[in-house]
């Protein structure tokens, strides 16, 4: 396996954390919990690899996004 492939795998399992946490925070549904994530501005930083975020603890890029992308809870 390759750095490229790794950074990958490493990407996908940070958004499922992220989204199973978002849907426990919010006591909401896994697949709203995903719609919210994939229009938000986090899930272009992780996926541009912007900042380093993606190196984050996913329990904070949660409480990041709730705290500024109110919108999209709306």
């Amino acid at each position: 396996m390759n750095r490229k492939e790794i950074d990958y795998i490493y990407k996908q399992n940070l958004e499922e954390s992220i989204i199973e946490y978002l849907a426990k925070e919010k006591n909401i549904e896994i697949r709203q919990a995903m719609d919210i994530y994939y229009r938000s501005r986090l899930a272009k930083q992780i996926e541009q690899g912007s900042y380093g975020i993606e190196n984050m603890d996913y329990k904070y890029l949660v409480h990041d996004l709730i705290d500024n992308e109110p919108e999209l809870f709306l």
